[in-house]
């Protein structure tokens, strides 16, 4: 075996910077008062996070993009038969978890832009619609949440599985950006692109984007 650069810079920090703003979102609604303000602030920018995302699925190094791991349902069928080409980056059957977990999580923040408490918190566009349609969009975000918790409980499981059973360390992987792989790969699957100069203009947008939402159009 051999280690490569995999995860280029941008892609792990978006990928810690999740971690910490979902675990902070979680934190501050079951604290609940006051709390629910930082709640807001974390939801609006994890939006910002995640346009990031989907702008660096396009323009980001080899294994962010979303052309080397949305593959059809032959590949998965041969990663679960273990006859399919060796990957990389993400297997077929964890990039559509990965998919998933972007969708999920998008709808999570979008809601949650329009969500209110029946208290003192509303989201940032919740005066743009009706409160029936708010309290429909509350309840979708709250419901939302349970399957957000199965779906990261099952990528944890996943981690857990690679590294007692095919002795691979995502997690250490996701840190260093470096993953290790069959010596047979050549060194020219290192991942190319990603560069820290093009993410940080794209999460500046991002953020420019969320910011315009949440304080013009409201």
């Amino acid at each position: 075996m051999k280690h490569i650069n995999t995860w280029d810079f941008p892609l792990r920090f978006f990928h810690w910077s999740l971690v910490a703003l979902f675990a902070i979102a979680i934190i501050t609604v079951k604290i609940g008062g006051n709390a629910l303000e930082w709640h807001v602030i974390s939801g609006e920018a994890l939006l910002a996070l995640l346009i990031f995302r989907v702008l660096w699925g396009f323009a980001g190094g080899t294994y962010a993009k979303f052309s080397n791991f949305i593959r059809g349902p032959r590949a998965i069928i041969g990663y679960l038969k273990g006859t399919g080409d060796k990957t990389i980056g993400h297997n077929p059957l964890g990039g559509w978890s990965v998919i998933a977990m972007l969708l999920l999580l998008l709808a999570q923040a979008v809601t949650g832009l329009f969500s209110n408490d029946d208290i003192f918190t509303e989201g940032p566009l919740y005066s743009l619609i009706d409160k029936d349609t708010s309290d429909y969009l509350t309840y979708l975000h709250t419901i939302n949440q349970y399957i957000l918790y199965g779906l990261i409980g099952l990528h944890i499981a996943a981690i857990i599985y690679y590294r007692l059973f095919k002795r691979e360390n995502l997690v250490k992987a996701m840190i260093t950006g470096r993953k290790q792989v069959h010596h047979s790969l050549p060194d020219t699957h290192a991942s190319q692109g990603g560069h820290v100069i093009l993410g940080s203009i794209l999460l500046a947008v991002s953020a420019g984007i969320v910011w315009f939402i949440a304080t013009h159009w409201a």
